[in-house]
């Protein structure tokens, strides 16, 4: 397991310093220029040009993207243009943010999934696969403001059960209230993929072999159904779940910004609108470690799931 650990951060090196170089040119091409912005809308032609040079803004592309990546290989990544503050210390304050909703999210997600799935296929045909397939076909098609907009509507302000604007703090002082409604939004839009592989996995296990041998053994229905079929279902599961760690990255951006919370996607937001690049250079980056390091955990419990893997 520790060679493949290894190998797969090898290989997500090169894929960080590609994603960081199609942003870096990305946000290049942006018509507002970091130095006006800086400098005011009153400077002179001769002040932007001296504020370009000094910010480096006057030289090629790729020459911009290797000091960059210079600098961020020690530890520096600029300063914001809008707060002067160093960049790592405000990504610092939005990264716990981001993973309470994210994680918060697939608690969601994950185990509702997984337990209507696989209700689903052991239920195949019946009133009660129908009606999971239909709300799970529902949560598919809606897109993830509009569950924001319905929570924050009814739940947030009509009923005025729980808060819907900003961070009160951390989970574990008293923060747990203005995580709900937010982590809820991500987690109802994944319940349905999840769901809906989950039952054409396990029904395909259904029908192995070995599960007919552990029913011949005399074992309970439900040791049969969550020791053998579900475990050996979980490895398509587990998949998907990786592959919408992208999805979730992207909805994450738009619940932050519904909710008012203080994450590293309402942030590369806010940094692109006011032309902020070293910050958004600095969010974007955050978020696609995120993502790589979710992939390296779907390897993991690949691993776990099926040692097979291994060989």
């Amino acid at each position: 397991m520790a060679r493949q650990i290894v190998h797969r951060l090898l290989i997500s090196i090169p894929a960080l310093v590609g994603v960081l170089f199609l942003c870096f040119c990305l946000l290049q091409v942006v018509p507002a220029d970091p130095a006006m912005v800086i400098a005011g809308p009153d400077a002179t032609p001769e002040t932007i040009a001296a504020i370009r040079q000094e910010l480096g803004l006057d030289r090629s592309i790729p020459i911009q993207f290797f000091e960059y990546i210079m600098r961020v290989m020690r530890g520096d990544l600029g300063r914001s243009i809008i707060s002067n503050k160093k960049v790592i210390e405000e990504l610092a304050l939005t990264i716990g943010p981001t993973v309470e909703l994210m994680v918060g999210g697939m608690l969601i997600a994950v185990p509702i999934g997984i337990a209507f799935g696989t209700l689903a296929a052991v239920n195949r045909g019946s009133i009660t696969d129908r009606i999971i397939m239909a709300c799970s076909v529902a949560g598919v098609s809606m897109p993830v403001f509009f569950i924001g907009l319905i929570l924050i509507q009814y739940v947030g302000f009509r009923w005025a059960l729980l808060p819907f604007t900003g961070r009160t703090g951390p989970v574990w002082d008293g923060g747990l209230p203005s995580l709900i409604l937010p982590a809820t939004t991500l987690g109802l839009v994944l319940i349905g993929p999840i769901a809906r592989l989950t039952r054409t996995a396990v029904l395909e296990v259904l029908g192995a072999d070995f599960v007919r041998t552990a029913r011949a053994k005399g074992l309970r229905e439900t040791a049969v159904i969550v020791h053998h079929a579900l475990r050996n279902a979980l490895i398509p599961v587990v998949t998907l779940i990786g592959l919408q760690a992208a999805f979730l990255l992207g909805g994450a951006v738009v619940t932050e910004t519904m909710f008012s919370w203080p994450g590293v996607g309402r942030l590369a937001v806010g940094a692109i609108v006011s032309s902020d690049f070293p910050t958004a250079q600095g969010a974007i980056m955050i978020l696609a470690i995120a993502f790589l390091t979710i992939n390296l955990l779907v390897d993991v419990l690949y691993v776990y799931l099926d040692p097979r893997v291994q060989t």
